[in-house]
């Protein structure tokens, strides 16, 4: 595998800050990773180098930072969210208007990557937490799919009602994403029932779903890392 680089993009008018990293020359795929709550794009990156396989083509991993914004569970406290968590419960804790802006700034990160030469199937947007809502709500809204969505220790970012609506406006090109979904059964910040759930729910609205647990809390393991790894291989090579 070639050596690995790291550039950290600043002021670039209209888009989010990001770190990124290629395993190689003419990066071929892109994988946009979206961070969780209080951290930012440097979080997932030493990930990268217990993820890739020797045999993948070169890969551009973008990290963006969420803006900083207050969080209302935090009591106000200002940090990069992807947005505002307003309430514990889970059909209350997404802020609507959040997800809508933060979904906007991830489709001009994949527009930025298309641009650059990568097509949106050679594209896998992955999140963690909140990241992970975001990247469930870009996928359902999609019209052009991507490569694939990976969405760690989350949740769909929505009540019944508004998951029943976006249903109906959901094209089946979104429907053909591929979705790798994993969850700790011990999380005690993201109950481990809502990413079950939200996994069934992505399967009952015709998205193939490859769905792991883990004996772990909020957080990444090994065997997870692996599963994933495993998974990204499949869509980097197919059959």
């Amino acid at each position: 595998m070639a050596a690995m680089t790291i550039t950290t993009n600043t002021n670039r008018p209209g888009l989010l800050d990001t770190v990124e990293l290629e395993t190689g020359p003419a990066p071929e795929w892109t994988v946009l990773w979206l961070h969780g709550l209080g951290a930012d794009g440097h979080d997932f990156v030493p990930m990268v180098p217990e993820l890739v396989r020797g045999q993948w083509p070169a890969v551009r991993f973008v990290f963006p930072h969420a803006p900083v914004r207050a969080v209302t569970i935090n009591n106000g406290a200002r940090m990069r969210a992807w947005y505002d968590i307003r309430d514990f419960d889970l059909a209350n804790r997404a802020d609507a208007v959040g997800v809508v802006e933060s979904v906007a700034q991830v489709e001009a990160l994949i527009a930025r990557e298309v641009e650059r030469g990568i097509a949106p199937g050679n594209i896998l947007l992955a999140g963690f937490s909140q990241g992970g809502a975001v990247t469930l709500a870009v996928g359902l809204g999609r019209e052009v799919p991507l490569g694939g969505l990976v969405v760690l220790s989350s949740y769909l970012p929505f009540d019944a009602r508004a998951v029943a609506a976006m249903a109906g406006t959901t094209s089946a090109a979104a429907a053909t994403q591929p979705l790798f979904m994993a969850h700790g059964q011990h999380d005690p910040v993201v109950p481990f029932a809502a990413g079950a759930g939200g996994a069934a729910r992505m399967r009952a609205l015709g998205f193939e779903t490859e769905w792991h647990a883990y004996p772990m809390a909020h957080q990444v393991c090994a065997e997870q890392i692996r599963d994933l790894g495993d998974w990204m291989t499949r869509r980097f090579t197919p059959a």
